[in-house]
């Protein structure tokens, strides 16, 4: 089929495609309906931006092209072509051109009989699915351009990589070559980029249903279909704990728009289908027994322990890895008798150092040696505490006792003894606390949740950030620290009173 010139289709309006064809079609049409990317999600850019730096440095004879604008941006394939055909080795973000289809690719680089090796760098830790619809569409892009493409790999991040002293570029990427399965991909790249052009030339939307989205996209996706004016209801299928895009599918099929709806055969997991229990049912169901049994298991003095953590591709510290959850804070809520004065103490670290040595000196002197610990969803902090062993093994006993010691509250809420349908199918805190604790919430905090917590600290701590109020910043987040102990308490105190 033959498309108008002005038809054109990057690299990432393909992903877009991909994910969901109404995606795209908004990307093209109306494109004020797509949500501008938040700071976290933009920090997260940023992180990938400065990993393609690194991994750029495995060609040292490379040219960075790339654009600053929309004329730049315009100008960039026949650059692209001048520079190649100059005979340099190898070319960073050079944009292809040919017909309908265009994409800026991060890495080629010559080969033998000025044949090209082609590179995605990808900030993920493996290779992934998306990685060879991505590479079949370059190679398709390139090879319409008369490129002879031969070898295709994915520059990745190496998760086993430990710093020591200056970071090494190439101990901290790794290389996988995935030619033979991007070549896989060609007939159906070929055919979905037919459909794709066909949906940018269409006057209208595609159906923007949920069931259509892949590549894990669902949870995006609804936060654009809101955008779109559509009104869910609070108890909506979409609402139902990790429900895929075939099942939503299937009760769509069937008519069915609420979870009190679905019928008793349908098939879900054990955790909708305790969802959907709960939701049809509408009153709490409490499971009093085994909950007293588990409080009984606690032992005082009782101390609620909250990590907050920082994470980066590029390990700031020596002895960490990518993508290390390291722990920079805590607030510890202690109640040393049942009725007695609750008492609260924390730390938070507030320079560039590495924040564990003193971080586990203060909680070392914060926390007793006898008592429970309770924390919310134990893997995590448990796995801190072994990871903080790892570093500093002078702090082993007392690492190993505190995990010993460490009871989860998340536990009658993820086994289902207590079970309310506005969890939502969820036993986060974020789901359990407004239900269990109506009057405390998050929302009157400038930081709100983890992830906001992680980037603002290492904007302000570890790239030292212009412009930020550092003692208000650090007010905040030893305000939020602090609420989710207090979240901890006072679920604690609401179980002991069933």
């Amino acid at each position: 089929m033959e498309f108008e010139k002005d038809v054109q289709l990057s690299k990432s309006e393909y992903m877009m495609f991909l994910k969901h064809p109404a995606w795209l079609w908004l990307k093209k049409h109306d494109k004020n309906k797509l949500p501008a990317p938040d700071d976290n999600l933009q920090a997260t850019f940023d992180a990938g931006v400065e990993f393609e730096d690194y991994a750029q440095k495995r060609f040292p004879k490379g040219i960075r092209l790339g654009f600053n604008n929309y004329n730049e941006y315009l100008s960039l394939p026949k650059r692209t072509t001048e520079v190649w055909e100059k005979g340099i080795q190898t070319i960073f973000q050079g944009r292809f051109e040919q017909g309908n289809i265009t994409c800026i690719c991060d890495i080629v680089d010559r080969a033998p009989n000025d044949e090209i090796d082609l590179y995605e760098v990808k900030s993920s830790t493996k290779v992934k699915t998306e990685h060879y619809l991505d590479l079949a569409f370059q190679v398709l892009v390139l090879e319409s351009c008369g490129y002879v493409v031969r070898n295709i790999a994915v520059i990745h991040v190496n998760g086993k990589y430990v710093r020591n002293g200056k970071v090494d570029p190439l101990a901290l990427s790794a290389v996988t070559d995935i030619t033979s399965k991007v070549r896989e991909k060609i007939p159906e790249t070929e055919k979905n980029i037919d459909d794709a052009l066909k949906v940018i030339s269409s006057p209208e939307m595609p159906d923007p249903s949920p069931r259509y989205t892949n590549l894990g996209a669902l949870g995006e996706w609804m936060d654009i279909y809101k955008n779109l004016g559509n009104k869910i209801d609070t108890y909506s299928i979409y609402n139902i704990i990790a429900l895929g895009a075939e099942d939503i599918g299937e009760l769509e099929d069937l008519e069915i728009a609420l979870i009190k709806d679905i019928p008793e055969n349908f098939k879900l997991t054990t955790k909708q289908q305790v969802q959907v229990m709960a939701t049809k049912r509408g009153e709490r169901s409490i499971a009093k027994a085994k909950i007293k049994d588990f409080l009984e298991c606690l032992t005082y003095p009782i101390y609620f322990l909250d990590y907050e953590t920082s994470m980066s591709i590029v390990p700031p510290y020596d002895g960490t890895s990518p993508y290390q959850q390291i722990p920079f804070q805590y607030s510890l809520h202690i109640l040393d008798k049942p009725v007695g004065e609750l008492k609260h103490t924390e730390y938070l670290h507030r320079d560039s150092t590495h924040p564990v040595p003193k971080l586990l000196e203060k909680l070392k002197k914060d926390i007793g040696s006898t008592g429970s610990i309770l924390v919310w969803y134990k893997t995590f902090e448990m796995k801190r505490n072994l990871e903080m062993v790892e570093m500093f093994p002078e702090y082993k006993n007392f690492l190993i006792d505190v995990n010993s010691r460490v009871v989860d509250l998340m536990k009658p809420f993820a086994q289902g003894l207590f079970v309310d349908k506005d969890f939502f199918g969820s036993s986060s805190i974020k789901n359990v606390l407004p239900v269990m604790v109506p009057n405390l919430n998050y929302k009157g905090l400038d930081i709100q949740e983890g992830q906001s917590a992680q980037r603002l600290w290492m904007e302000a701590v570890i790239k030292n950030k212009e412009g930020i109020n550092k003692a208000k910043l650090f007010h905040n987040l030893i305000e939020y620290c602090k609420l989710d102990t207090l979240a901890m308490v006072e679920i604690w105190r609401v179980l002991n009173n069933l």
